[in-house]
C-alpha cells in the first residue's frame, strides 16, 4: 500500500492507526505497531501524569518512529497530560471524549499534530474549524465508549463535510473492513480490537482468550442511561447492568457498578465481573499474531480485496 496524505501527515509507512485503549495501549504495543509501519498509540485513560510519562519515556527506547498519545478529555488529569505531551514533544495527540479546543493553540505552537475522535458530522466540522490536522470518525461498532452512528453511515458523511484527512474507525479488523473504509472515502483506518491479541499487547491473557472465543453477538452495549454507553463482551457484569437498568436504577448506581471494571478485566484478568471492552468485530478474530503480522496481513488482504472489486466492475 502506497503512502497517501494521511501517512505523509503522520510520518508513517502505512495509513493505519492503532486504537488507544485505556489500561491496554502501552509503550510495548504502541512501539510494535509503529515499528511495523503504522502509528502506535499510548492511551492516557484516567492515569495521572507520572504513569503516562513512564510510558512516553519507554516508547522512546523501543522505537524511533512516530507515535501518538491518546488523551481522554474527561480525565481529571487531562490538563496534566497535555502539559506532558508538550514537555516531551510527543509527535501526535489524539483526543477523545470532548473537545480539545482550549489546547489546540498550545499544541500547534509546540509542533504537535492534533487528531480528535468524532462521532458526528457536527463535531467533525467544529473540530476542523479549530484547526486540527485530521479526524478519526468512529462508528458505534467500536469497543469501549461509543456514539450512535455506524461506521458505514458516519464516515462518508464526515468525508463530505470536511477538507482534512478522515480516518475510519469501528468495525475494522481485516482486509475487507479496511477496503470498505477506503471505499467510503477515508484516507486511513484505526484498528483497536484486533491488536488486543497481539503478542506485544500486555492485556491479561484471560481478556485475550475472551476476545478469541467471541461470537458475532458477543459484543453488547451497556450504560446507555448514563449518557456514556460502552461496548463490552457479554459476561456477568453485563447481566448485572441489564438487571439494574430493568429496575430503573439511577445513573449513579450504574456508574458505580462500572467503576474500576476495565482495570479489573485488563490487568487483574477478571473477565466475569470486569469490563471486557471490544468491538463487534471480535467474532472475526481467531488467532494471536505479532503486531507486524497483523499490520502486514490486514493491509495486504485489503489490497487483494480492492483489486478483486476493481476486476468485478471494470
Amino acid at each position: 500500500m502506497k503512502a497517501n496524505d494521511l501517512s505523509n501527515l503522520l510520518g508513517t509507512k502505512y495509513p493505519l492507526i492503532q486504537g488507544g485503549m485505556a489500561w491496554i495501549s502501552d509503550a510495548d504495543l504502541a512501539a510494535a505497531v509503529s515499528n511495523a509501519g503504522g502509528l502506535g498509540v499510548i492511551a492516557g485513560g484516567n492515569a495521572p501524569r507520572q504513569v503516562v510519562e513512564e510510558q512516553v519515556d519507554k516508547i522512546r527506547t523501543l522505537t524511533d518512529r512516530p507515535y501518538a498519545l491518546n488523551v481522554m478529555l474527561l480525565s481529571p488529569f487531562a490538563d496534566d497530560i497535555i502539559d506532558l505531551a508538550i514537555d516531551k514533544k510527543v509527535p501526535i495527540v489524539i483526543t477523545g471524549a470532548g473537545s480539545p479546543g482550549k489546547y489546540v493553540e498550545r499544541l500547534k505552537e509546540a509542533g504537535i499534530k492534533i487528531i480528535p475522535v468524532v462521532p458526528s458530522v457536527a463535531l467533525a466540522r467544529r473540530m476542523e474549524s479549530l484547526g486540527v490536522d485530521a479526524l478519526i470518525a468512529e462508528g458505534t461498532e467500536a469497543g469501549g465508549h461509543i456514539g450512535e452512528l455506524t461506521t458505514m453511515a458516519l464516515v462518508p458523511q464526515v468525508v463530505d463535510a470536511v477538507k482534512i484527512p478522515v480516518v475510519a474507525a469501528g468495525g475494522i479488523a481485516d482486509g475487507r473492513g479496511a477496503a470498505a473504509a477506503f471505499m467510503l472515502g477515508a484516507e486511513g483506518i484505526q484498528v483497536g480490537t484486533r491488536f488486543l491479541v497481539a503478542h506485544e499487547c500486555n492485556v491479561h491473557d484471560n481478556y485475550k482468550e475472551m476476545v478469541l472465543d467471541a461470537k458475532d453477538t458477543s459484543a453488547v452495549v451497556s450504560g446507555r442511561p448514563t449518557g456514556h454507553p460502552v461496548r463490552i463482551l457479554k459476561n456477568k457484569l453485563y447481566r448485572q447492568y441489564c438487571e439494574l437498568e430493568k429496575n430503573n436504577a439511577s445513573a449513579d448506581e450504574l456508574e458505580a457498578l462500572g467503576a474500576g471494571a476495565l482495570k479489573k478485566a485488563a490487568v487483574d484478568g477478571d473477565v466475569t465481573y470486569g469490563s471486557v471492552m471490544a468491538g463487534q468485530v471480535a467474532g472475526l478474530i481467531t488467532k494471536r499474531q505479532s503486531a507486524q503480522e497483523i499490520v502486514e496481513e490486514l493491509l495486504s488482504d485489503c489490497q487483494a480485496v480492492m483489486t478483486r472489486v476493481y476486476d468485478h466492475i471494470k
